[in-house]
């Protein structure tokens, strides 16, 4: 497998963290690849991604995203889990041709029990160094209060960029709805990176090549809030034969936990 280009001396990472996700085909895209690798060498890195709960279980494109951050806690850095209660009353717009179900308080703290499962299988949670961690967005957002938020936060947004998103454009470009509800989802998500990187010293965000532009957002907000260089790196998005990506939503969804679909079926 071809190596992502890196625009250093060297033409391989120097970091046994970077060489394994692009070596493991991990690597889609990433902000600054020569400054994840020098972070990598430098000492423990802080790492998260995101998955809300939009259903009791993950998927199998998900999984993906939980071996990335298992290989980076196998060579020595610091898996952050994030659980979307908050951001999951929303739901993310990206690449979608129409509003996800809303979903009740109830329905939502069932989901996240049902998607903690499968984390504890693949990686070693605790109070060490590069023990994982687990957090749900809903602490700091649920407290949120609307004019803190647009001033604080809001004002570091251009709307002008936001609509020039793919995910965004290819949904006014069809003419399909998008709810101001939802535009707001971006800036959630970026608001996790801050909140994030002030909470836990995290210094990077992984997600599906459908989550750059939400990736990129964050990025800038720490930027221009605290002054800090953080760094993001998508993963490629497991896809059908058609194309369309591999999610809840597919035919045929291939669940990860096993009261959704049996072993036998998930390795069919």
């Amino acid at each position: 497998m071809a190596l992502p280009d890196l625009p250093t001396a060297h033409s391989e990472p120097c970091s046994a963290a970077l060489k394994t996700l692009i070596e493991r085909g991990y690597v889609n895209q990433g902000t600054d690849l020569p400054g994840v690798d020098a972070a990598f060498e430098a000492g423990i890195v802080p790492a998260y991604a995101g998955f809300d709960a939009t259903a009791d279980s993950l998927h199998v494109g998900h999984l993906l995203l939980i071996m990335a951050l298992r290989h980076l806690q196998q060579t020595g850095h610091k898996p952050i889990v994030l659980i979307g209660g908050g951001t999951t009353r929303i739901g993310d717009p990206s690449f979608r041709s129409e509003a996800r179900p809303m979903l009740t308080d109830e329905r939502i703290a069932a989901n996240i029990e049902g998607i903690r499962k499968v984390f504890g299988r693949l990686l070693v949670f605790g109070d060490g160094p590069t023990d994982a961690v687990m957090v749900n967005n809903a602490d700091w957002l649920d407290s949120i209060r609307w004019i803190d938020m647009l001033r604080d936060v809001g004002r570091h947004f251009s709307v002008n960029r936001m609509l020039s998103f793919d995910s965004v454009k290819s949904r006014l470009e069809k003419q399909e709805n998008l709810s101001f509800l939802e535009f707001n989802y971006m800036i959630l998500q970026a608001f996790d990176f801050l909140e994030l990187t002030r909470r836990t010293g995290c210094r990077l965000q992984m997600g599906g090549a459908d989550q750059w532009g939400n990736i990129i957002n964050g990025i800038d907000l720490i930027r221009r809030t605290d002054g800090k260089e953080v760094f993001g790196v998508t993963t490629p998005l497991l896809t059908t034969p058609s194309g369309v990506k591999m999610g809840k939503t597919a035919a045929g969804a291939v669940w990860l936990n096993e009261d959704r679909l049996s072993p036998y079926d998930y390795w069919q």
